[in-house]
């Protein structure tokens, strides 16, 4: 029989690309990709692929690889038979790889073995603590066996995560995934702790009004997955205070027509774990709630939420429907909100992605709530933000009631980083800037506060550090006063001033004093945030009337303490007591002589003109 031979070109794409697909009873293809990650943090990557003949009538003689890397060096290819000549073509998205075997598949159940091997800065990076690494998915399901082995440095330690979160076999440095473990989403690992970074945020705020007004910019918070520290907030406001979402409030007053540039400087710690956090029923009840553009009792959301239940199914269904709109960023169209989202599934960013699972999952009865930040990405496309500006980024947070905290998840990147999870595990890329609960508009993030003249300015910068030096610097003064009139209720307030940059943590105020005794010397003080203050009303009980004694009054918060002398006194011992009464006592004793002289001259007169009178008429009788 006379045979047909047939150039096949394959195409197997890595990293986001779609391919063409060709026959799967024609060839059979197994591969195995090796990722070595350097010290350098550059990765040299082996390709080995194994093209098996199924037919007597077909024979390939080239192959086409996409990858998603735009930066490729030292390329290497070779067959069975020697060196090849691999021609490169630059793409749009990444780098085709097109090849011509020495050697032809010719023969049904031949084989024809081949190796590509370049190296990339773009699968590994390390940034401050953290080295990261990431392999986005494999959208060509057309090969027989897929397998993936990442080694790492022995001395960066083992993994914190590994996403896809499987059973993956680790083998020292090595971690190799399957096709089955892998179907098309990709790899994200993690090495470290927590990721550290130093901030530097600028706020411009105006008063455009004829009178003084109250105004506030908020700052990055502690949350259940970070910690922060203020180094320095200039000029420095009036208090600094924390809402019932637990935003930092940095409080100022401006005059009229006066405008502030205020400067933030700070660091961050971000975990991976959240850290528990009890939810009450009354901020369950808030976190239900309706809102401006988390429309919960629509009826297309009610039903999502009745068909949908868990947050996992919500998080998939949200991936699955939108699809990211890069346009939307550059021409700054305003929000959607969630159910206008549905109706334009094509046209989202992060704040649709966001607004939709809030919606749904409140639907569902699971609180929910927004926030707002920086996000740490080198690839828009893979992993895009809000405002490219200032690097904003929102995304989602429900509550756990089984592991009793808020987790942080993020559809919009799990939509366009090609399957990446980012439900199950969380990254150390999410730095929350404020949280959006009881208001789906308010407050507005660092970024936000622009001036008209300057709204291209870049206000925010966030880089990875390795250092955080957390510190507590309190000031504890009381309104006491040091003179105390014994028998008189004292009434004090205590204020306390945090003048560190680490938030003082809820805890009690001891009061102690060796001459006034308080009903409650144990009081349970709000947490303060940096360069915020409280001011605490303590009334002491009154001392008996003759108490005349001195003594102290010490406060102390956590280990700080401040003491204060006070003198307690019958009123008629107190000097100013006694000079007053002195005075009244010569005044009412001058008073009292006035008139009493006054009164006996009167006497006296009468006295007189009667017995000259009656002495009179007493002669003419």
């Amino acid at each position: 029989m006379k045979k047909l031979f047939l150039i096949i070109n394959f195409l197997i794409v890595f990293l986001f690309f779609t391919s063409s697909v060709f026959a799967a009873e024609t060839f059979t293809t197994d591969y195995v990709v090796n990722y070595e990650i350097k010290d350098t943090v550059s990765t040299h990557v082996i390709v080995n692929v194994s093209l098996k003949n199924n037919t007597t009538q077909y024979y390939a003689s080239s192959y086409k690889i996409q990858f998603g890397f735009s930066n490729i060096n030292n390329l290497y290819a070779s067959d069975a038979e020697g060196k090849l000549n691999p021609k490169i073509n630059k793409l749009d998205k990444g780098t085709e790889i097109e090849l011509n075997f020495n050697k032809k598949v010719v023969g049904i159940d031949n084989k024809l073995d081949f190796t590509i091997t370049f190296d990339t800065d773009e699968v590994a990076r390390k940034t401050g603590n953290i080295w990261e690494v990431n392999i986005p998915g494999v959208t060509n399901q057309n090969f027989s066996s897929f397998t993936v082995n990442v080694i790492y440095p022995e001395y960066i330690g083992k993994p914190t995560f590994i996403k896809p979160a499987v059973l993956a076999k680790e083998t020292g440095n090595k971690i190799t995934f399957n096709r089955n473990q892998l179907g098309e989403g990709g790899i994200s690992i993690a090495f470290g702790e927590f990721q550290i970074y130093n901030f530097t945020l600028r706020y411009n705020i105006l008063n455009k009004n004829l009178f003084p007004v109250k105004t506030e910019i908020a700052l990055p918070p502690n949350t259940n997955y970070q910690d922060v520290i203020i180094d320095s907030i200039n000029p420095k406001p009036t208090n600094v205070i924390t809402d019932k979402d637990g935003n930092w409030l940095a409080e100022y007053k401006l005059y009229p027509s006066e405008k502030k540039q205020v400067t933030v400087t700070g660091k961050s710690k971000i975990s991976i774990n959240p850290k528990q956090q009890n939810l009450s029923n009354q901020d369950r009840v808030e976190y239900l709630k309706v809102d401006e553009f988390w429309e919960v009792n629509n009826s297309k959301i009610k039903q999502l939420a009745k068909d949908l239940k868990t947050p996992r199914a919500i998080y998939d269904y949200v991936v699955a429907t939108l699809s990211y709109d890069f346009s939307r960023v550059a021409a700054k169209k305003l929000r959607l909100g969630a159910v206008e989202s549905l109706r334009l599934p094509e046209s989202a960013v992060c704040l649709e992605f966001t607004d939709l699972f809030i919606a749904i999952a409140r639907s569902a009865g699971i609180p929910a709530r927004e926030l707002n930040g920086f996000a740490n990405t080198e690839n828009q496309e893979e992993r895009p933000l809000l405002v490219e500006e200032d690097i904003l980024h929102a995304w989602p947070e429900y509550y756990d009631d089984v592991r009793r905290t808020w987790i942080m998840v993020d559809p919009t990147w799990g939509n366009t980083t090609g399957g990446i999870d980012f439900f199950d595990t969380f990254d150390f890329d999410h730095f929350v800037f404020v949280i959006k609960g009881r208001d789906s508009s308010y407050p507005i993030p660092a970024g936000g506060y622009k001036f008209s003249s300057s709204e291209k300015s870049k206000n925010v910068s966030v880089v990875p550090a390795e250092i955080f030096k957390s510190n507590i610097n309190l000031d504890i003064e009381s309104s006491v006063s040091q003179k105390i009139v014994s028998w008189l209720p004292v009434k004090t307030v205590i204020r306390v001033k945090n003048n560190g940059g680490a938030e003082l943590k809820k805890q009690s105020m001891v009061i102690d004093s060796t001459i006034l005794k308080i009903t409650n010397p144990s009081l349970l003080i709000d947490s303060i945030p940096p360069f915020g203050h409280l001011e605490i009303p303590v009334e002491f009980e009154k001392s008996s009337i003759l108490t005349n004694k001195e003594g102290n009054i010490k406060i102390r918060v956590g280990s700080f303490e401040a003491t204060k002398k006070v003198i307690i006194a019958p009123i008629f011992l107190d000097r100013y007591f006694a000079i007053g009464g002195g005075i009244v006592a010569s005044f009412i004793v001058i008073l009292s002589l006035i008139v009493f002289k006054s009164r006996s001259l009167f006497i006296f007169k009468q006295k007189g003109d009667s017995y000259l009178r009656g002495e009179g008429k007493e002669f003419k009788n």
